[in-house]
């Protein structure tokens, strides 16, 4: 047989015009959420507590992905749960049992329960049925936290993880969604930490080893797909 006409075993080439059907099946809206981690306005707003982390996530584009992928999940029926951080203003039941703690309560721009730094940051959309996760302790959207019991309540078992930083939180909301037994995935272009490398080296060395890592316009591309094909409903 001339070596052309051999059978190839070789597994055929996805047509990366379609969505991966895998990850749309791990990603069906009736059993997913997305998490939009401390897309704050004191964090990545314009008026930042943390410049440099805002700079990035703004200029790497992450922040207009994250819009764009709620946007994405309102449409598709995904339930949304944006976390934020906050303090009172007397630091009643806030850790300082971290530098990052005590860095925190110098800051010029605090996160202050109520004030405009804790109202989730434009041009992140927020509908009436998203959920809204405050906490005033840990480095954690899930520990400690509502998200858990909200997630089990509605039938999720899959958390679509976004926002930052991919310093802290990102990847401890990560490894809490996958010790309580939900299927993590991150969107690694709607994350971001500083440096830019550190948020590229964490996913690649450390969040792919327990989460299903995708991007933005794939997770979008799922969504928009179950919207197309979903029946109507009657009138």
């Amino acid at each position: 047989m001339p070596p052309n006409d051999r059978p190839s075993h070789d597994p055929p080439l996805r047509d990366r015009s379609l969505p991966d059907r895998s990850l749309c099946d791990r990603l069906d809206p009736a059993g997913t959420a997305l998490l939009t981690v401390e897309c704050q306005r004191g964090v990545v707003g314009e008026e930042s507590a943390l410049p440099e982390l805002a700079r990035q996530v703004r200029e790497s584009g992450a922040l207009e992905r994250i819009a764009r992928l709620t946007g994405a999940a309102h449409r598709a029926g995904v339930q949304v749960l944006h976390a934020v951080a906050e303090r009172r203003p007397d630091g009643r039941g806030s850790g300082r049992n971290a530098r990052l703690f005590r860095a925190a309560e110098r800051l010029p721009v605090q996160q202050l329960s109520g004030t405009p730094a804790v109202r989730v940051a434009e041009p992140v959309p927020v509908a009436e049925e998203d959920l809204v996760v405050r906490r005033l302790h840990g480095l954690s959207p899930l520990a400690g936290t509502d998200v858990d019991a909200l997630l089990r309540n509605l039938g999720v078992r899959t958390l679509v993880i976004t926002g930052v930083s991919a310093n802290v939180a990102v990847p401890n909301a990560v490894f809490d969604a996958v010790n309580l037994g939900y299927t993590a995935v991150v969107p690694a272009d709607a994350i971001a930490g500083v440096p830019a490398e550190y948020t590229a080296a964490m996913v690649r060395h450390t969040l792919a080893l327990v989460a299903t890592v995708t991007t933005a316009a794939e997770v979008s591309a799922c969504w928009e797909q179950a919207t197309a094909t979903a029946p109507e409903q009657p009138t």
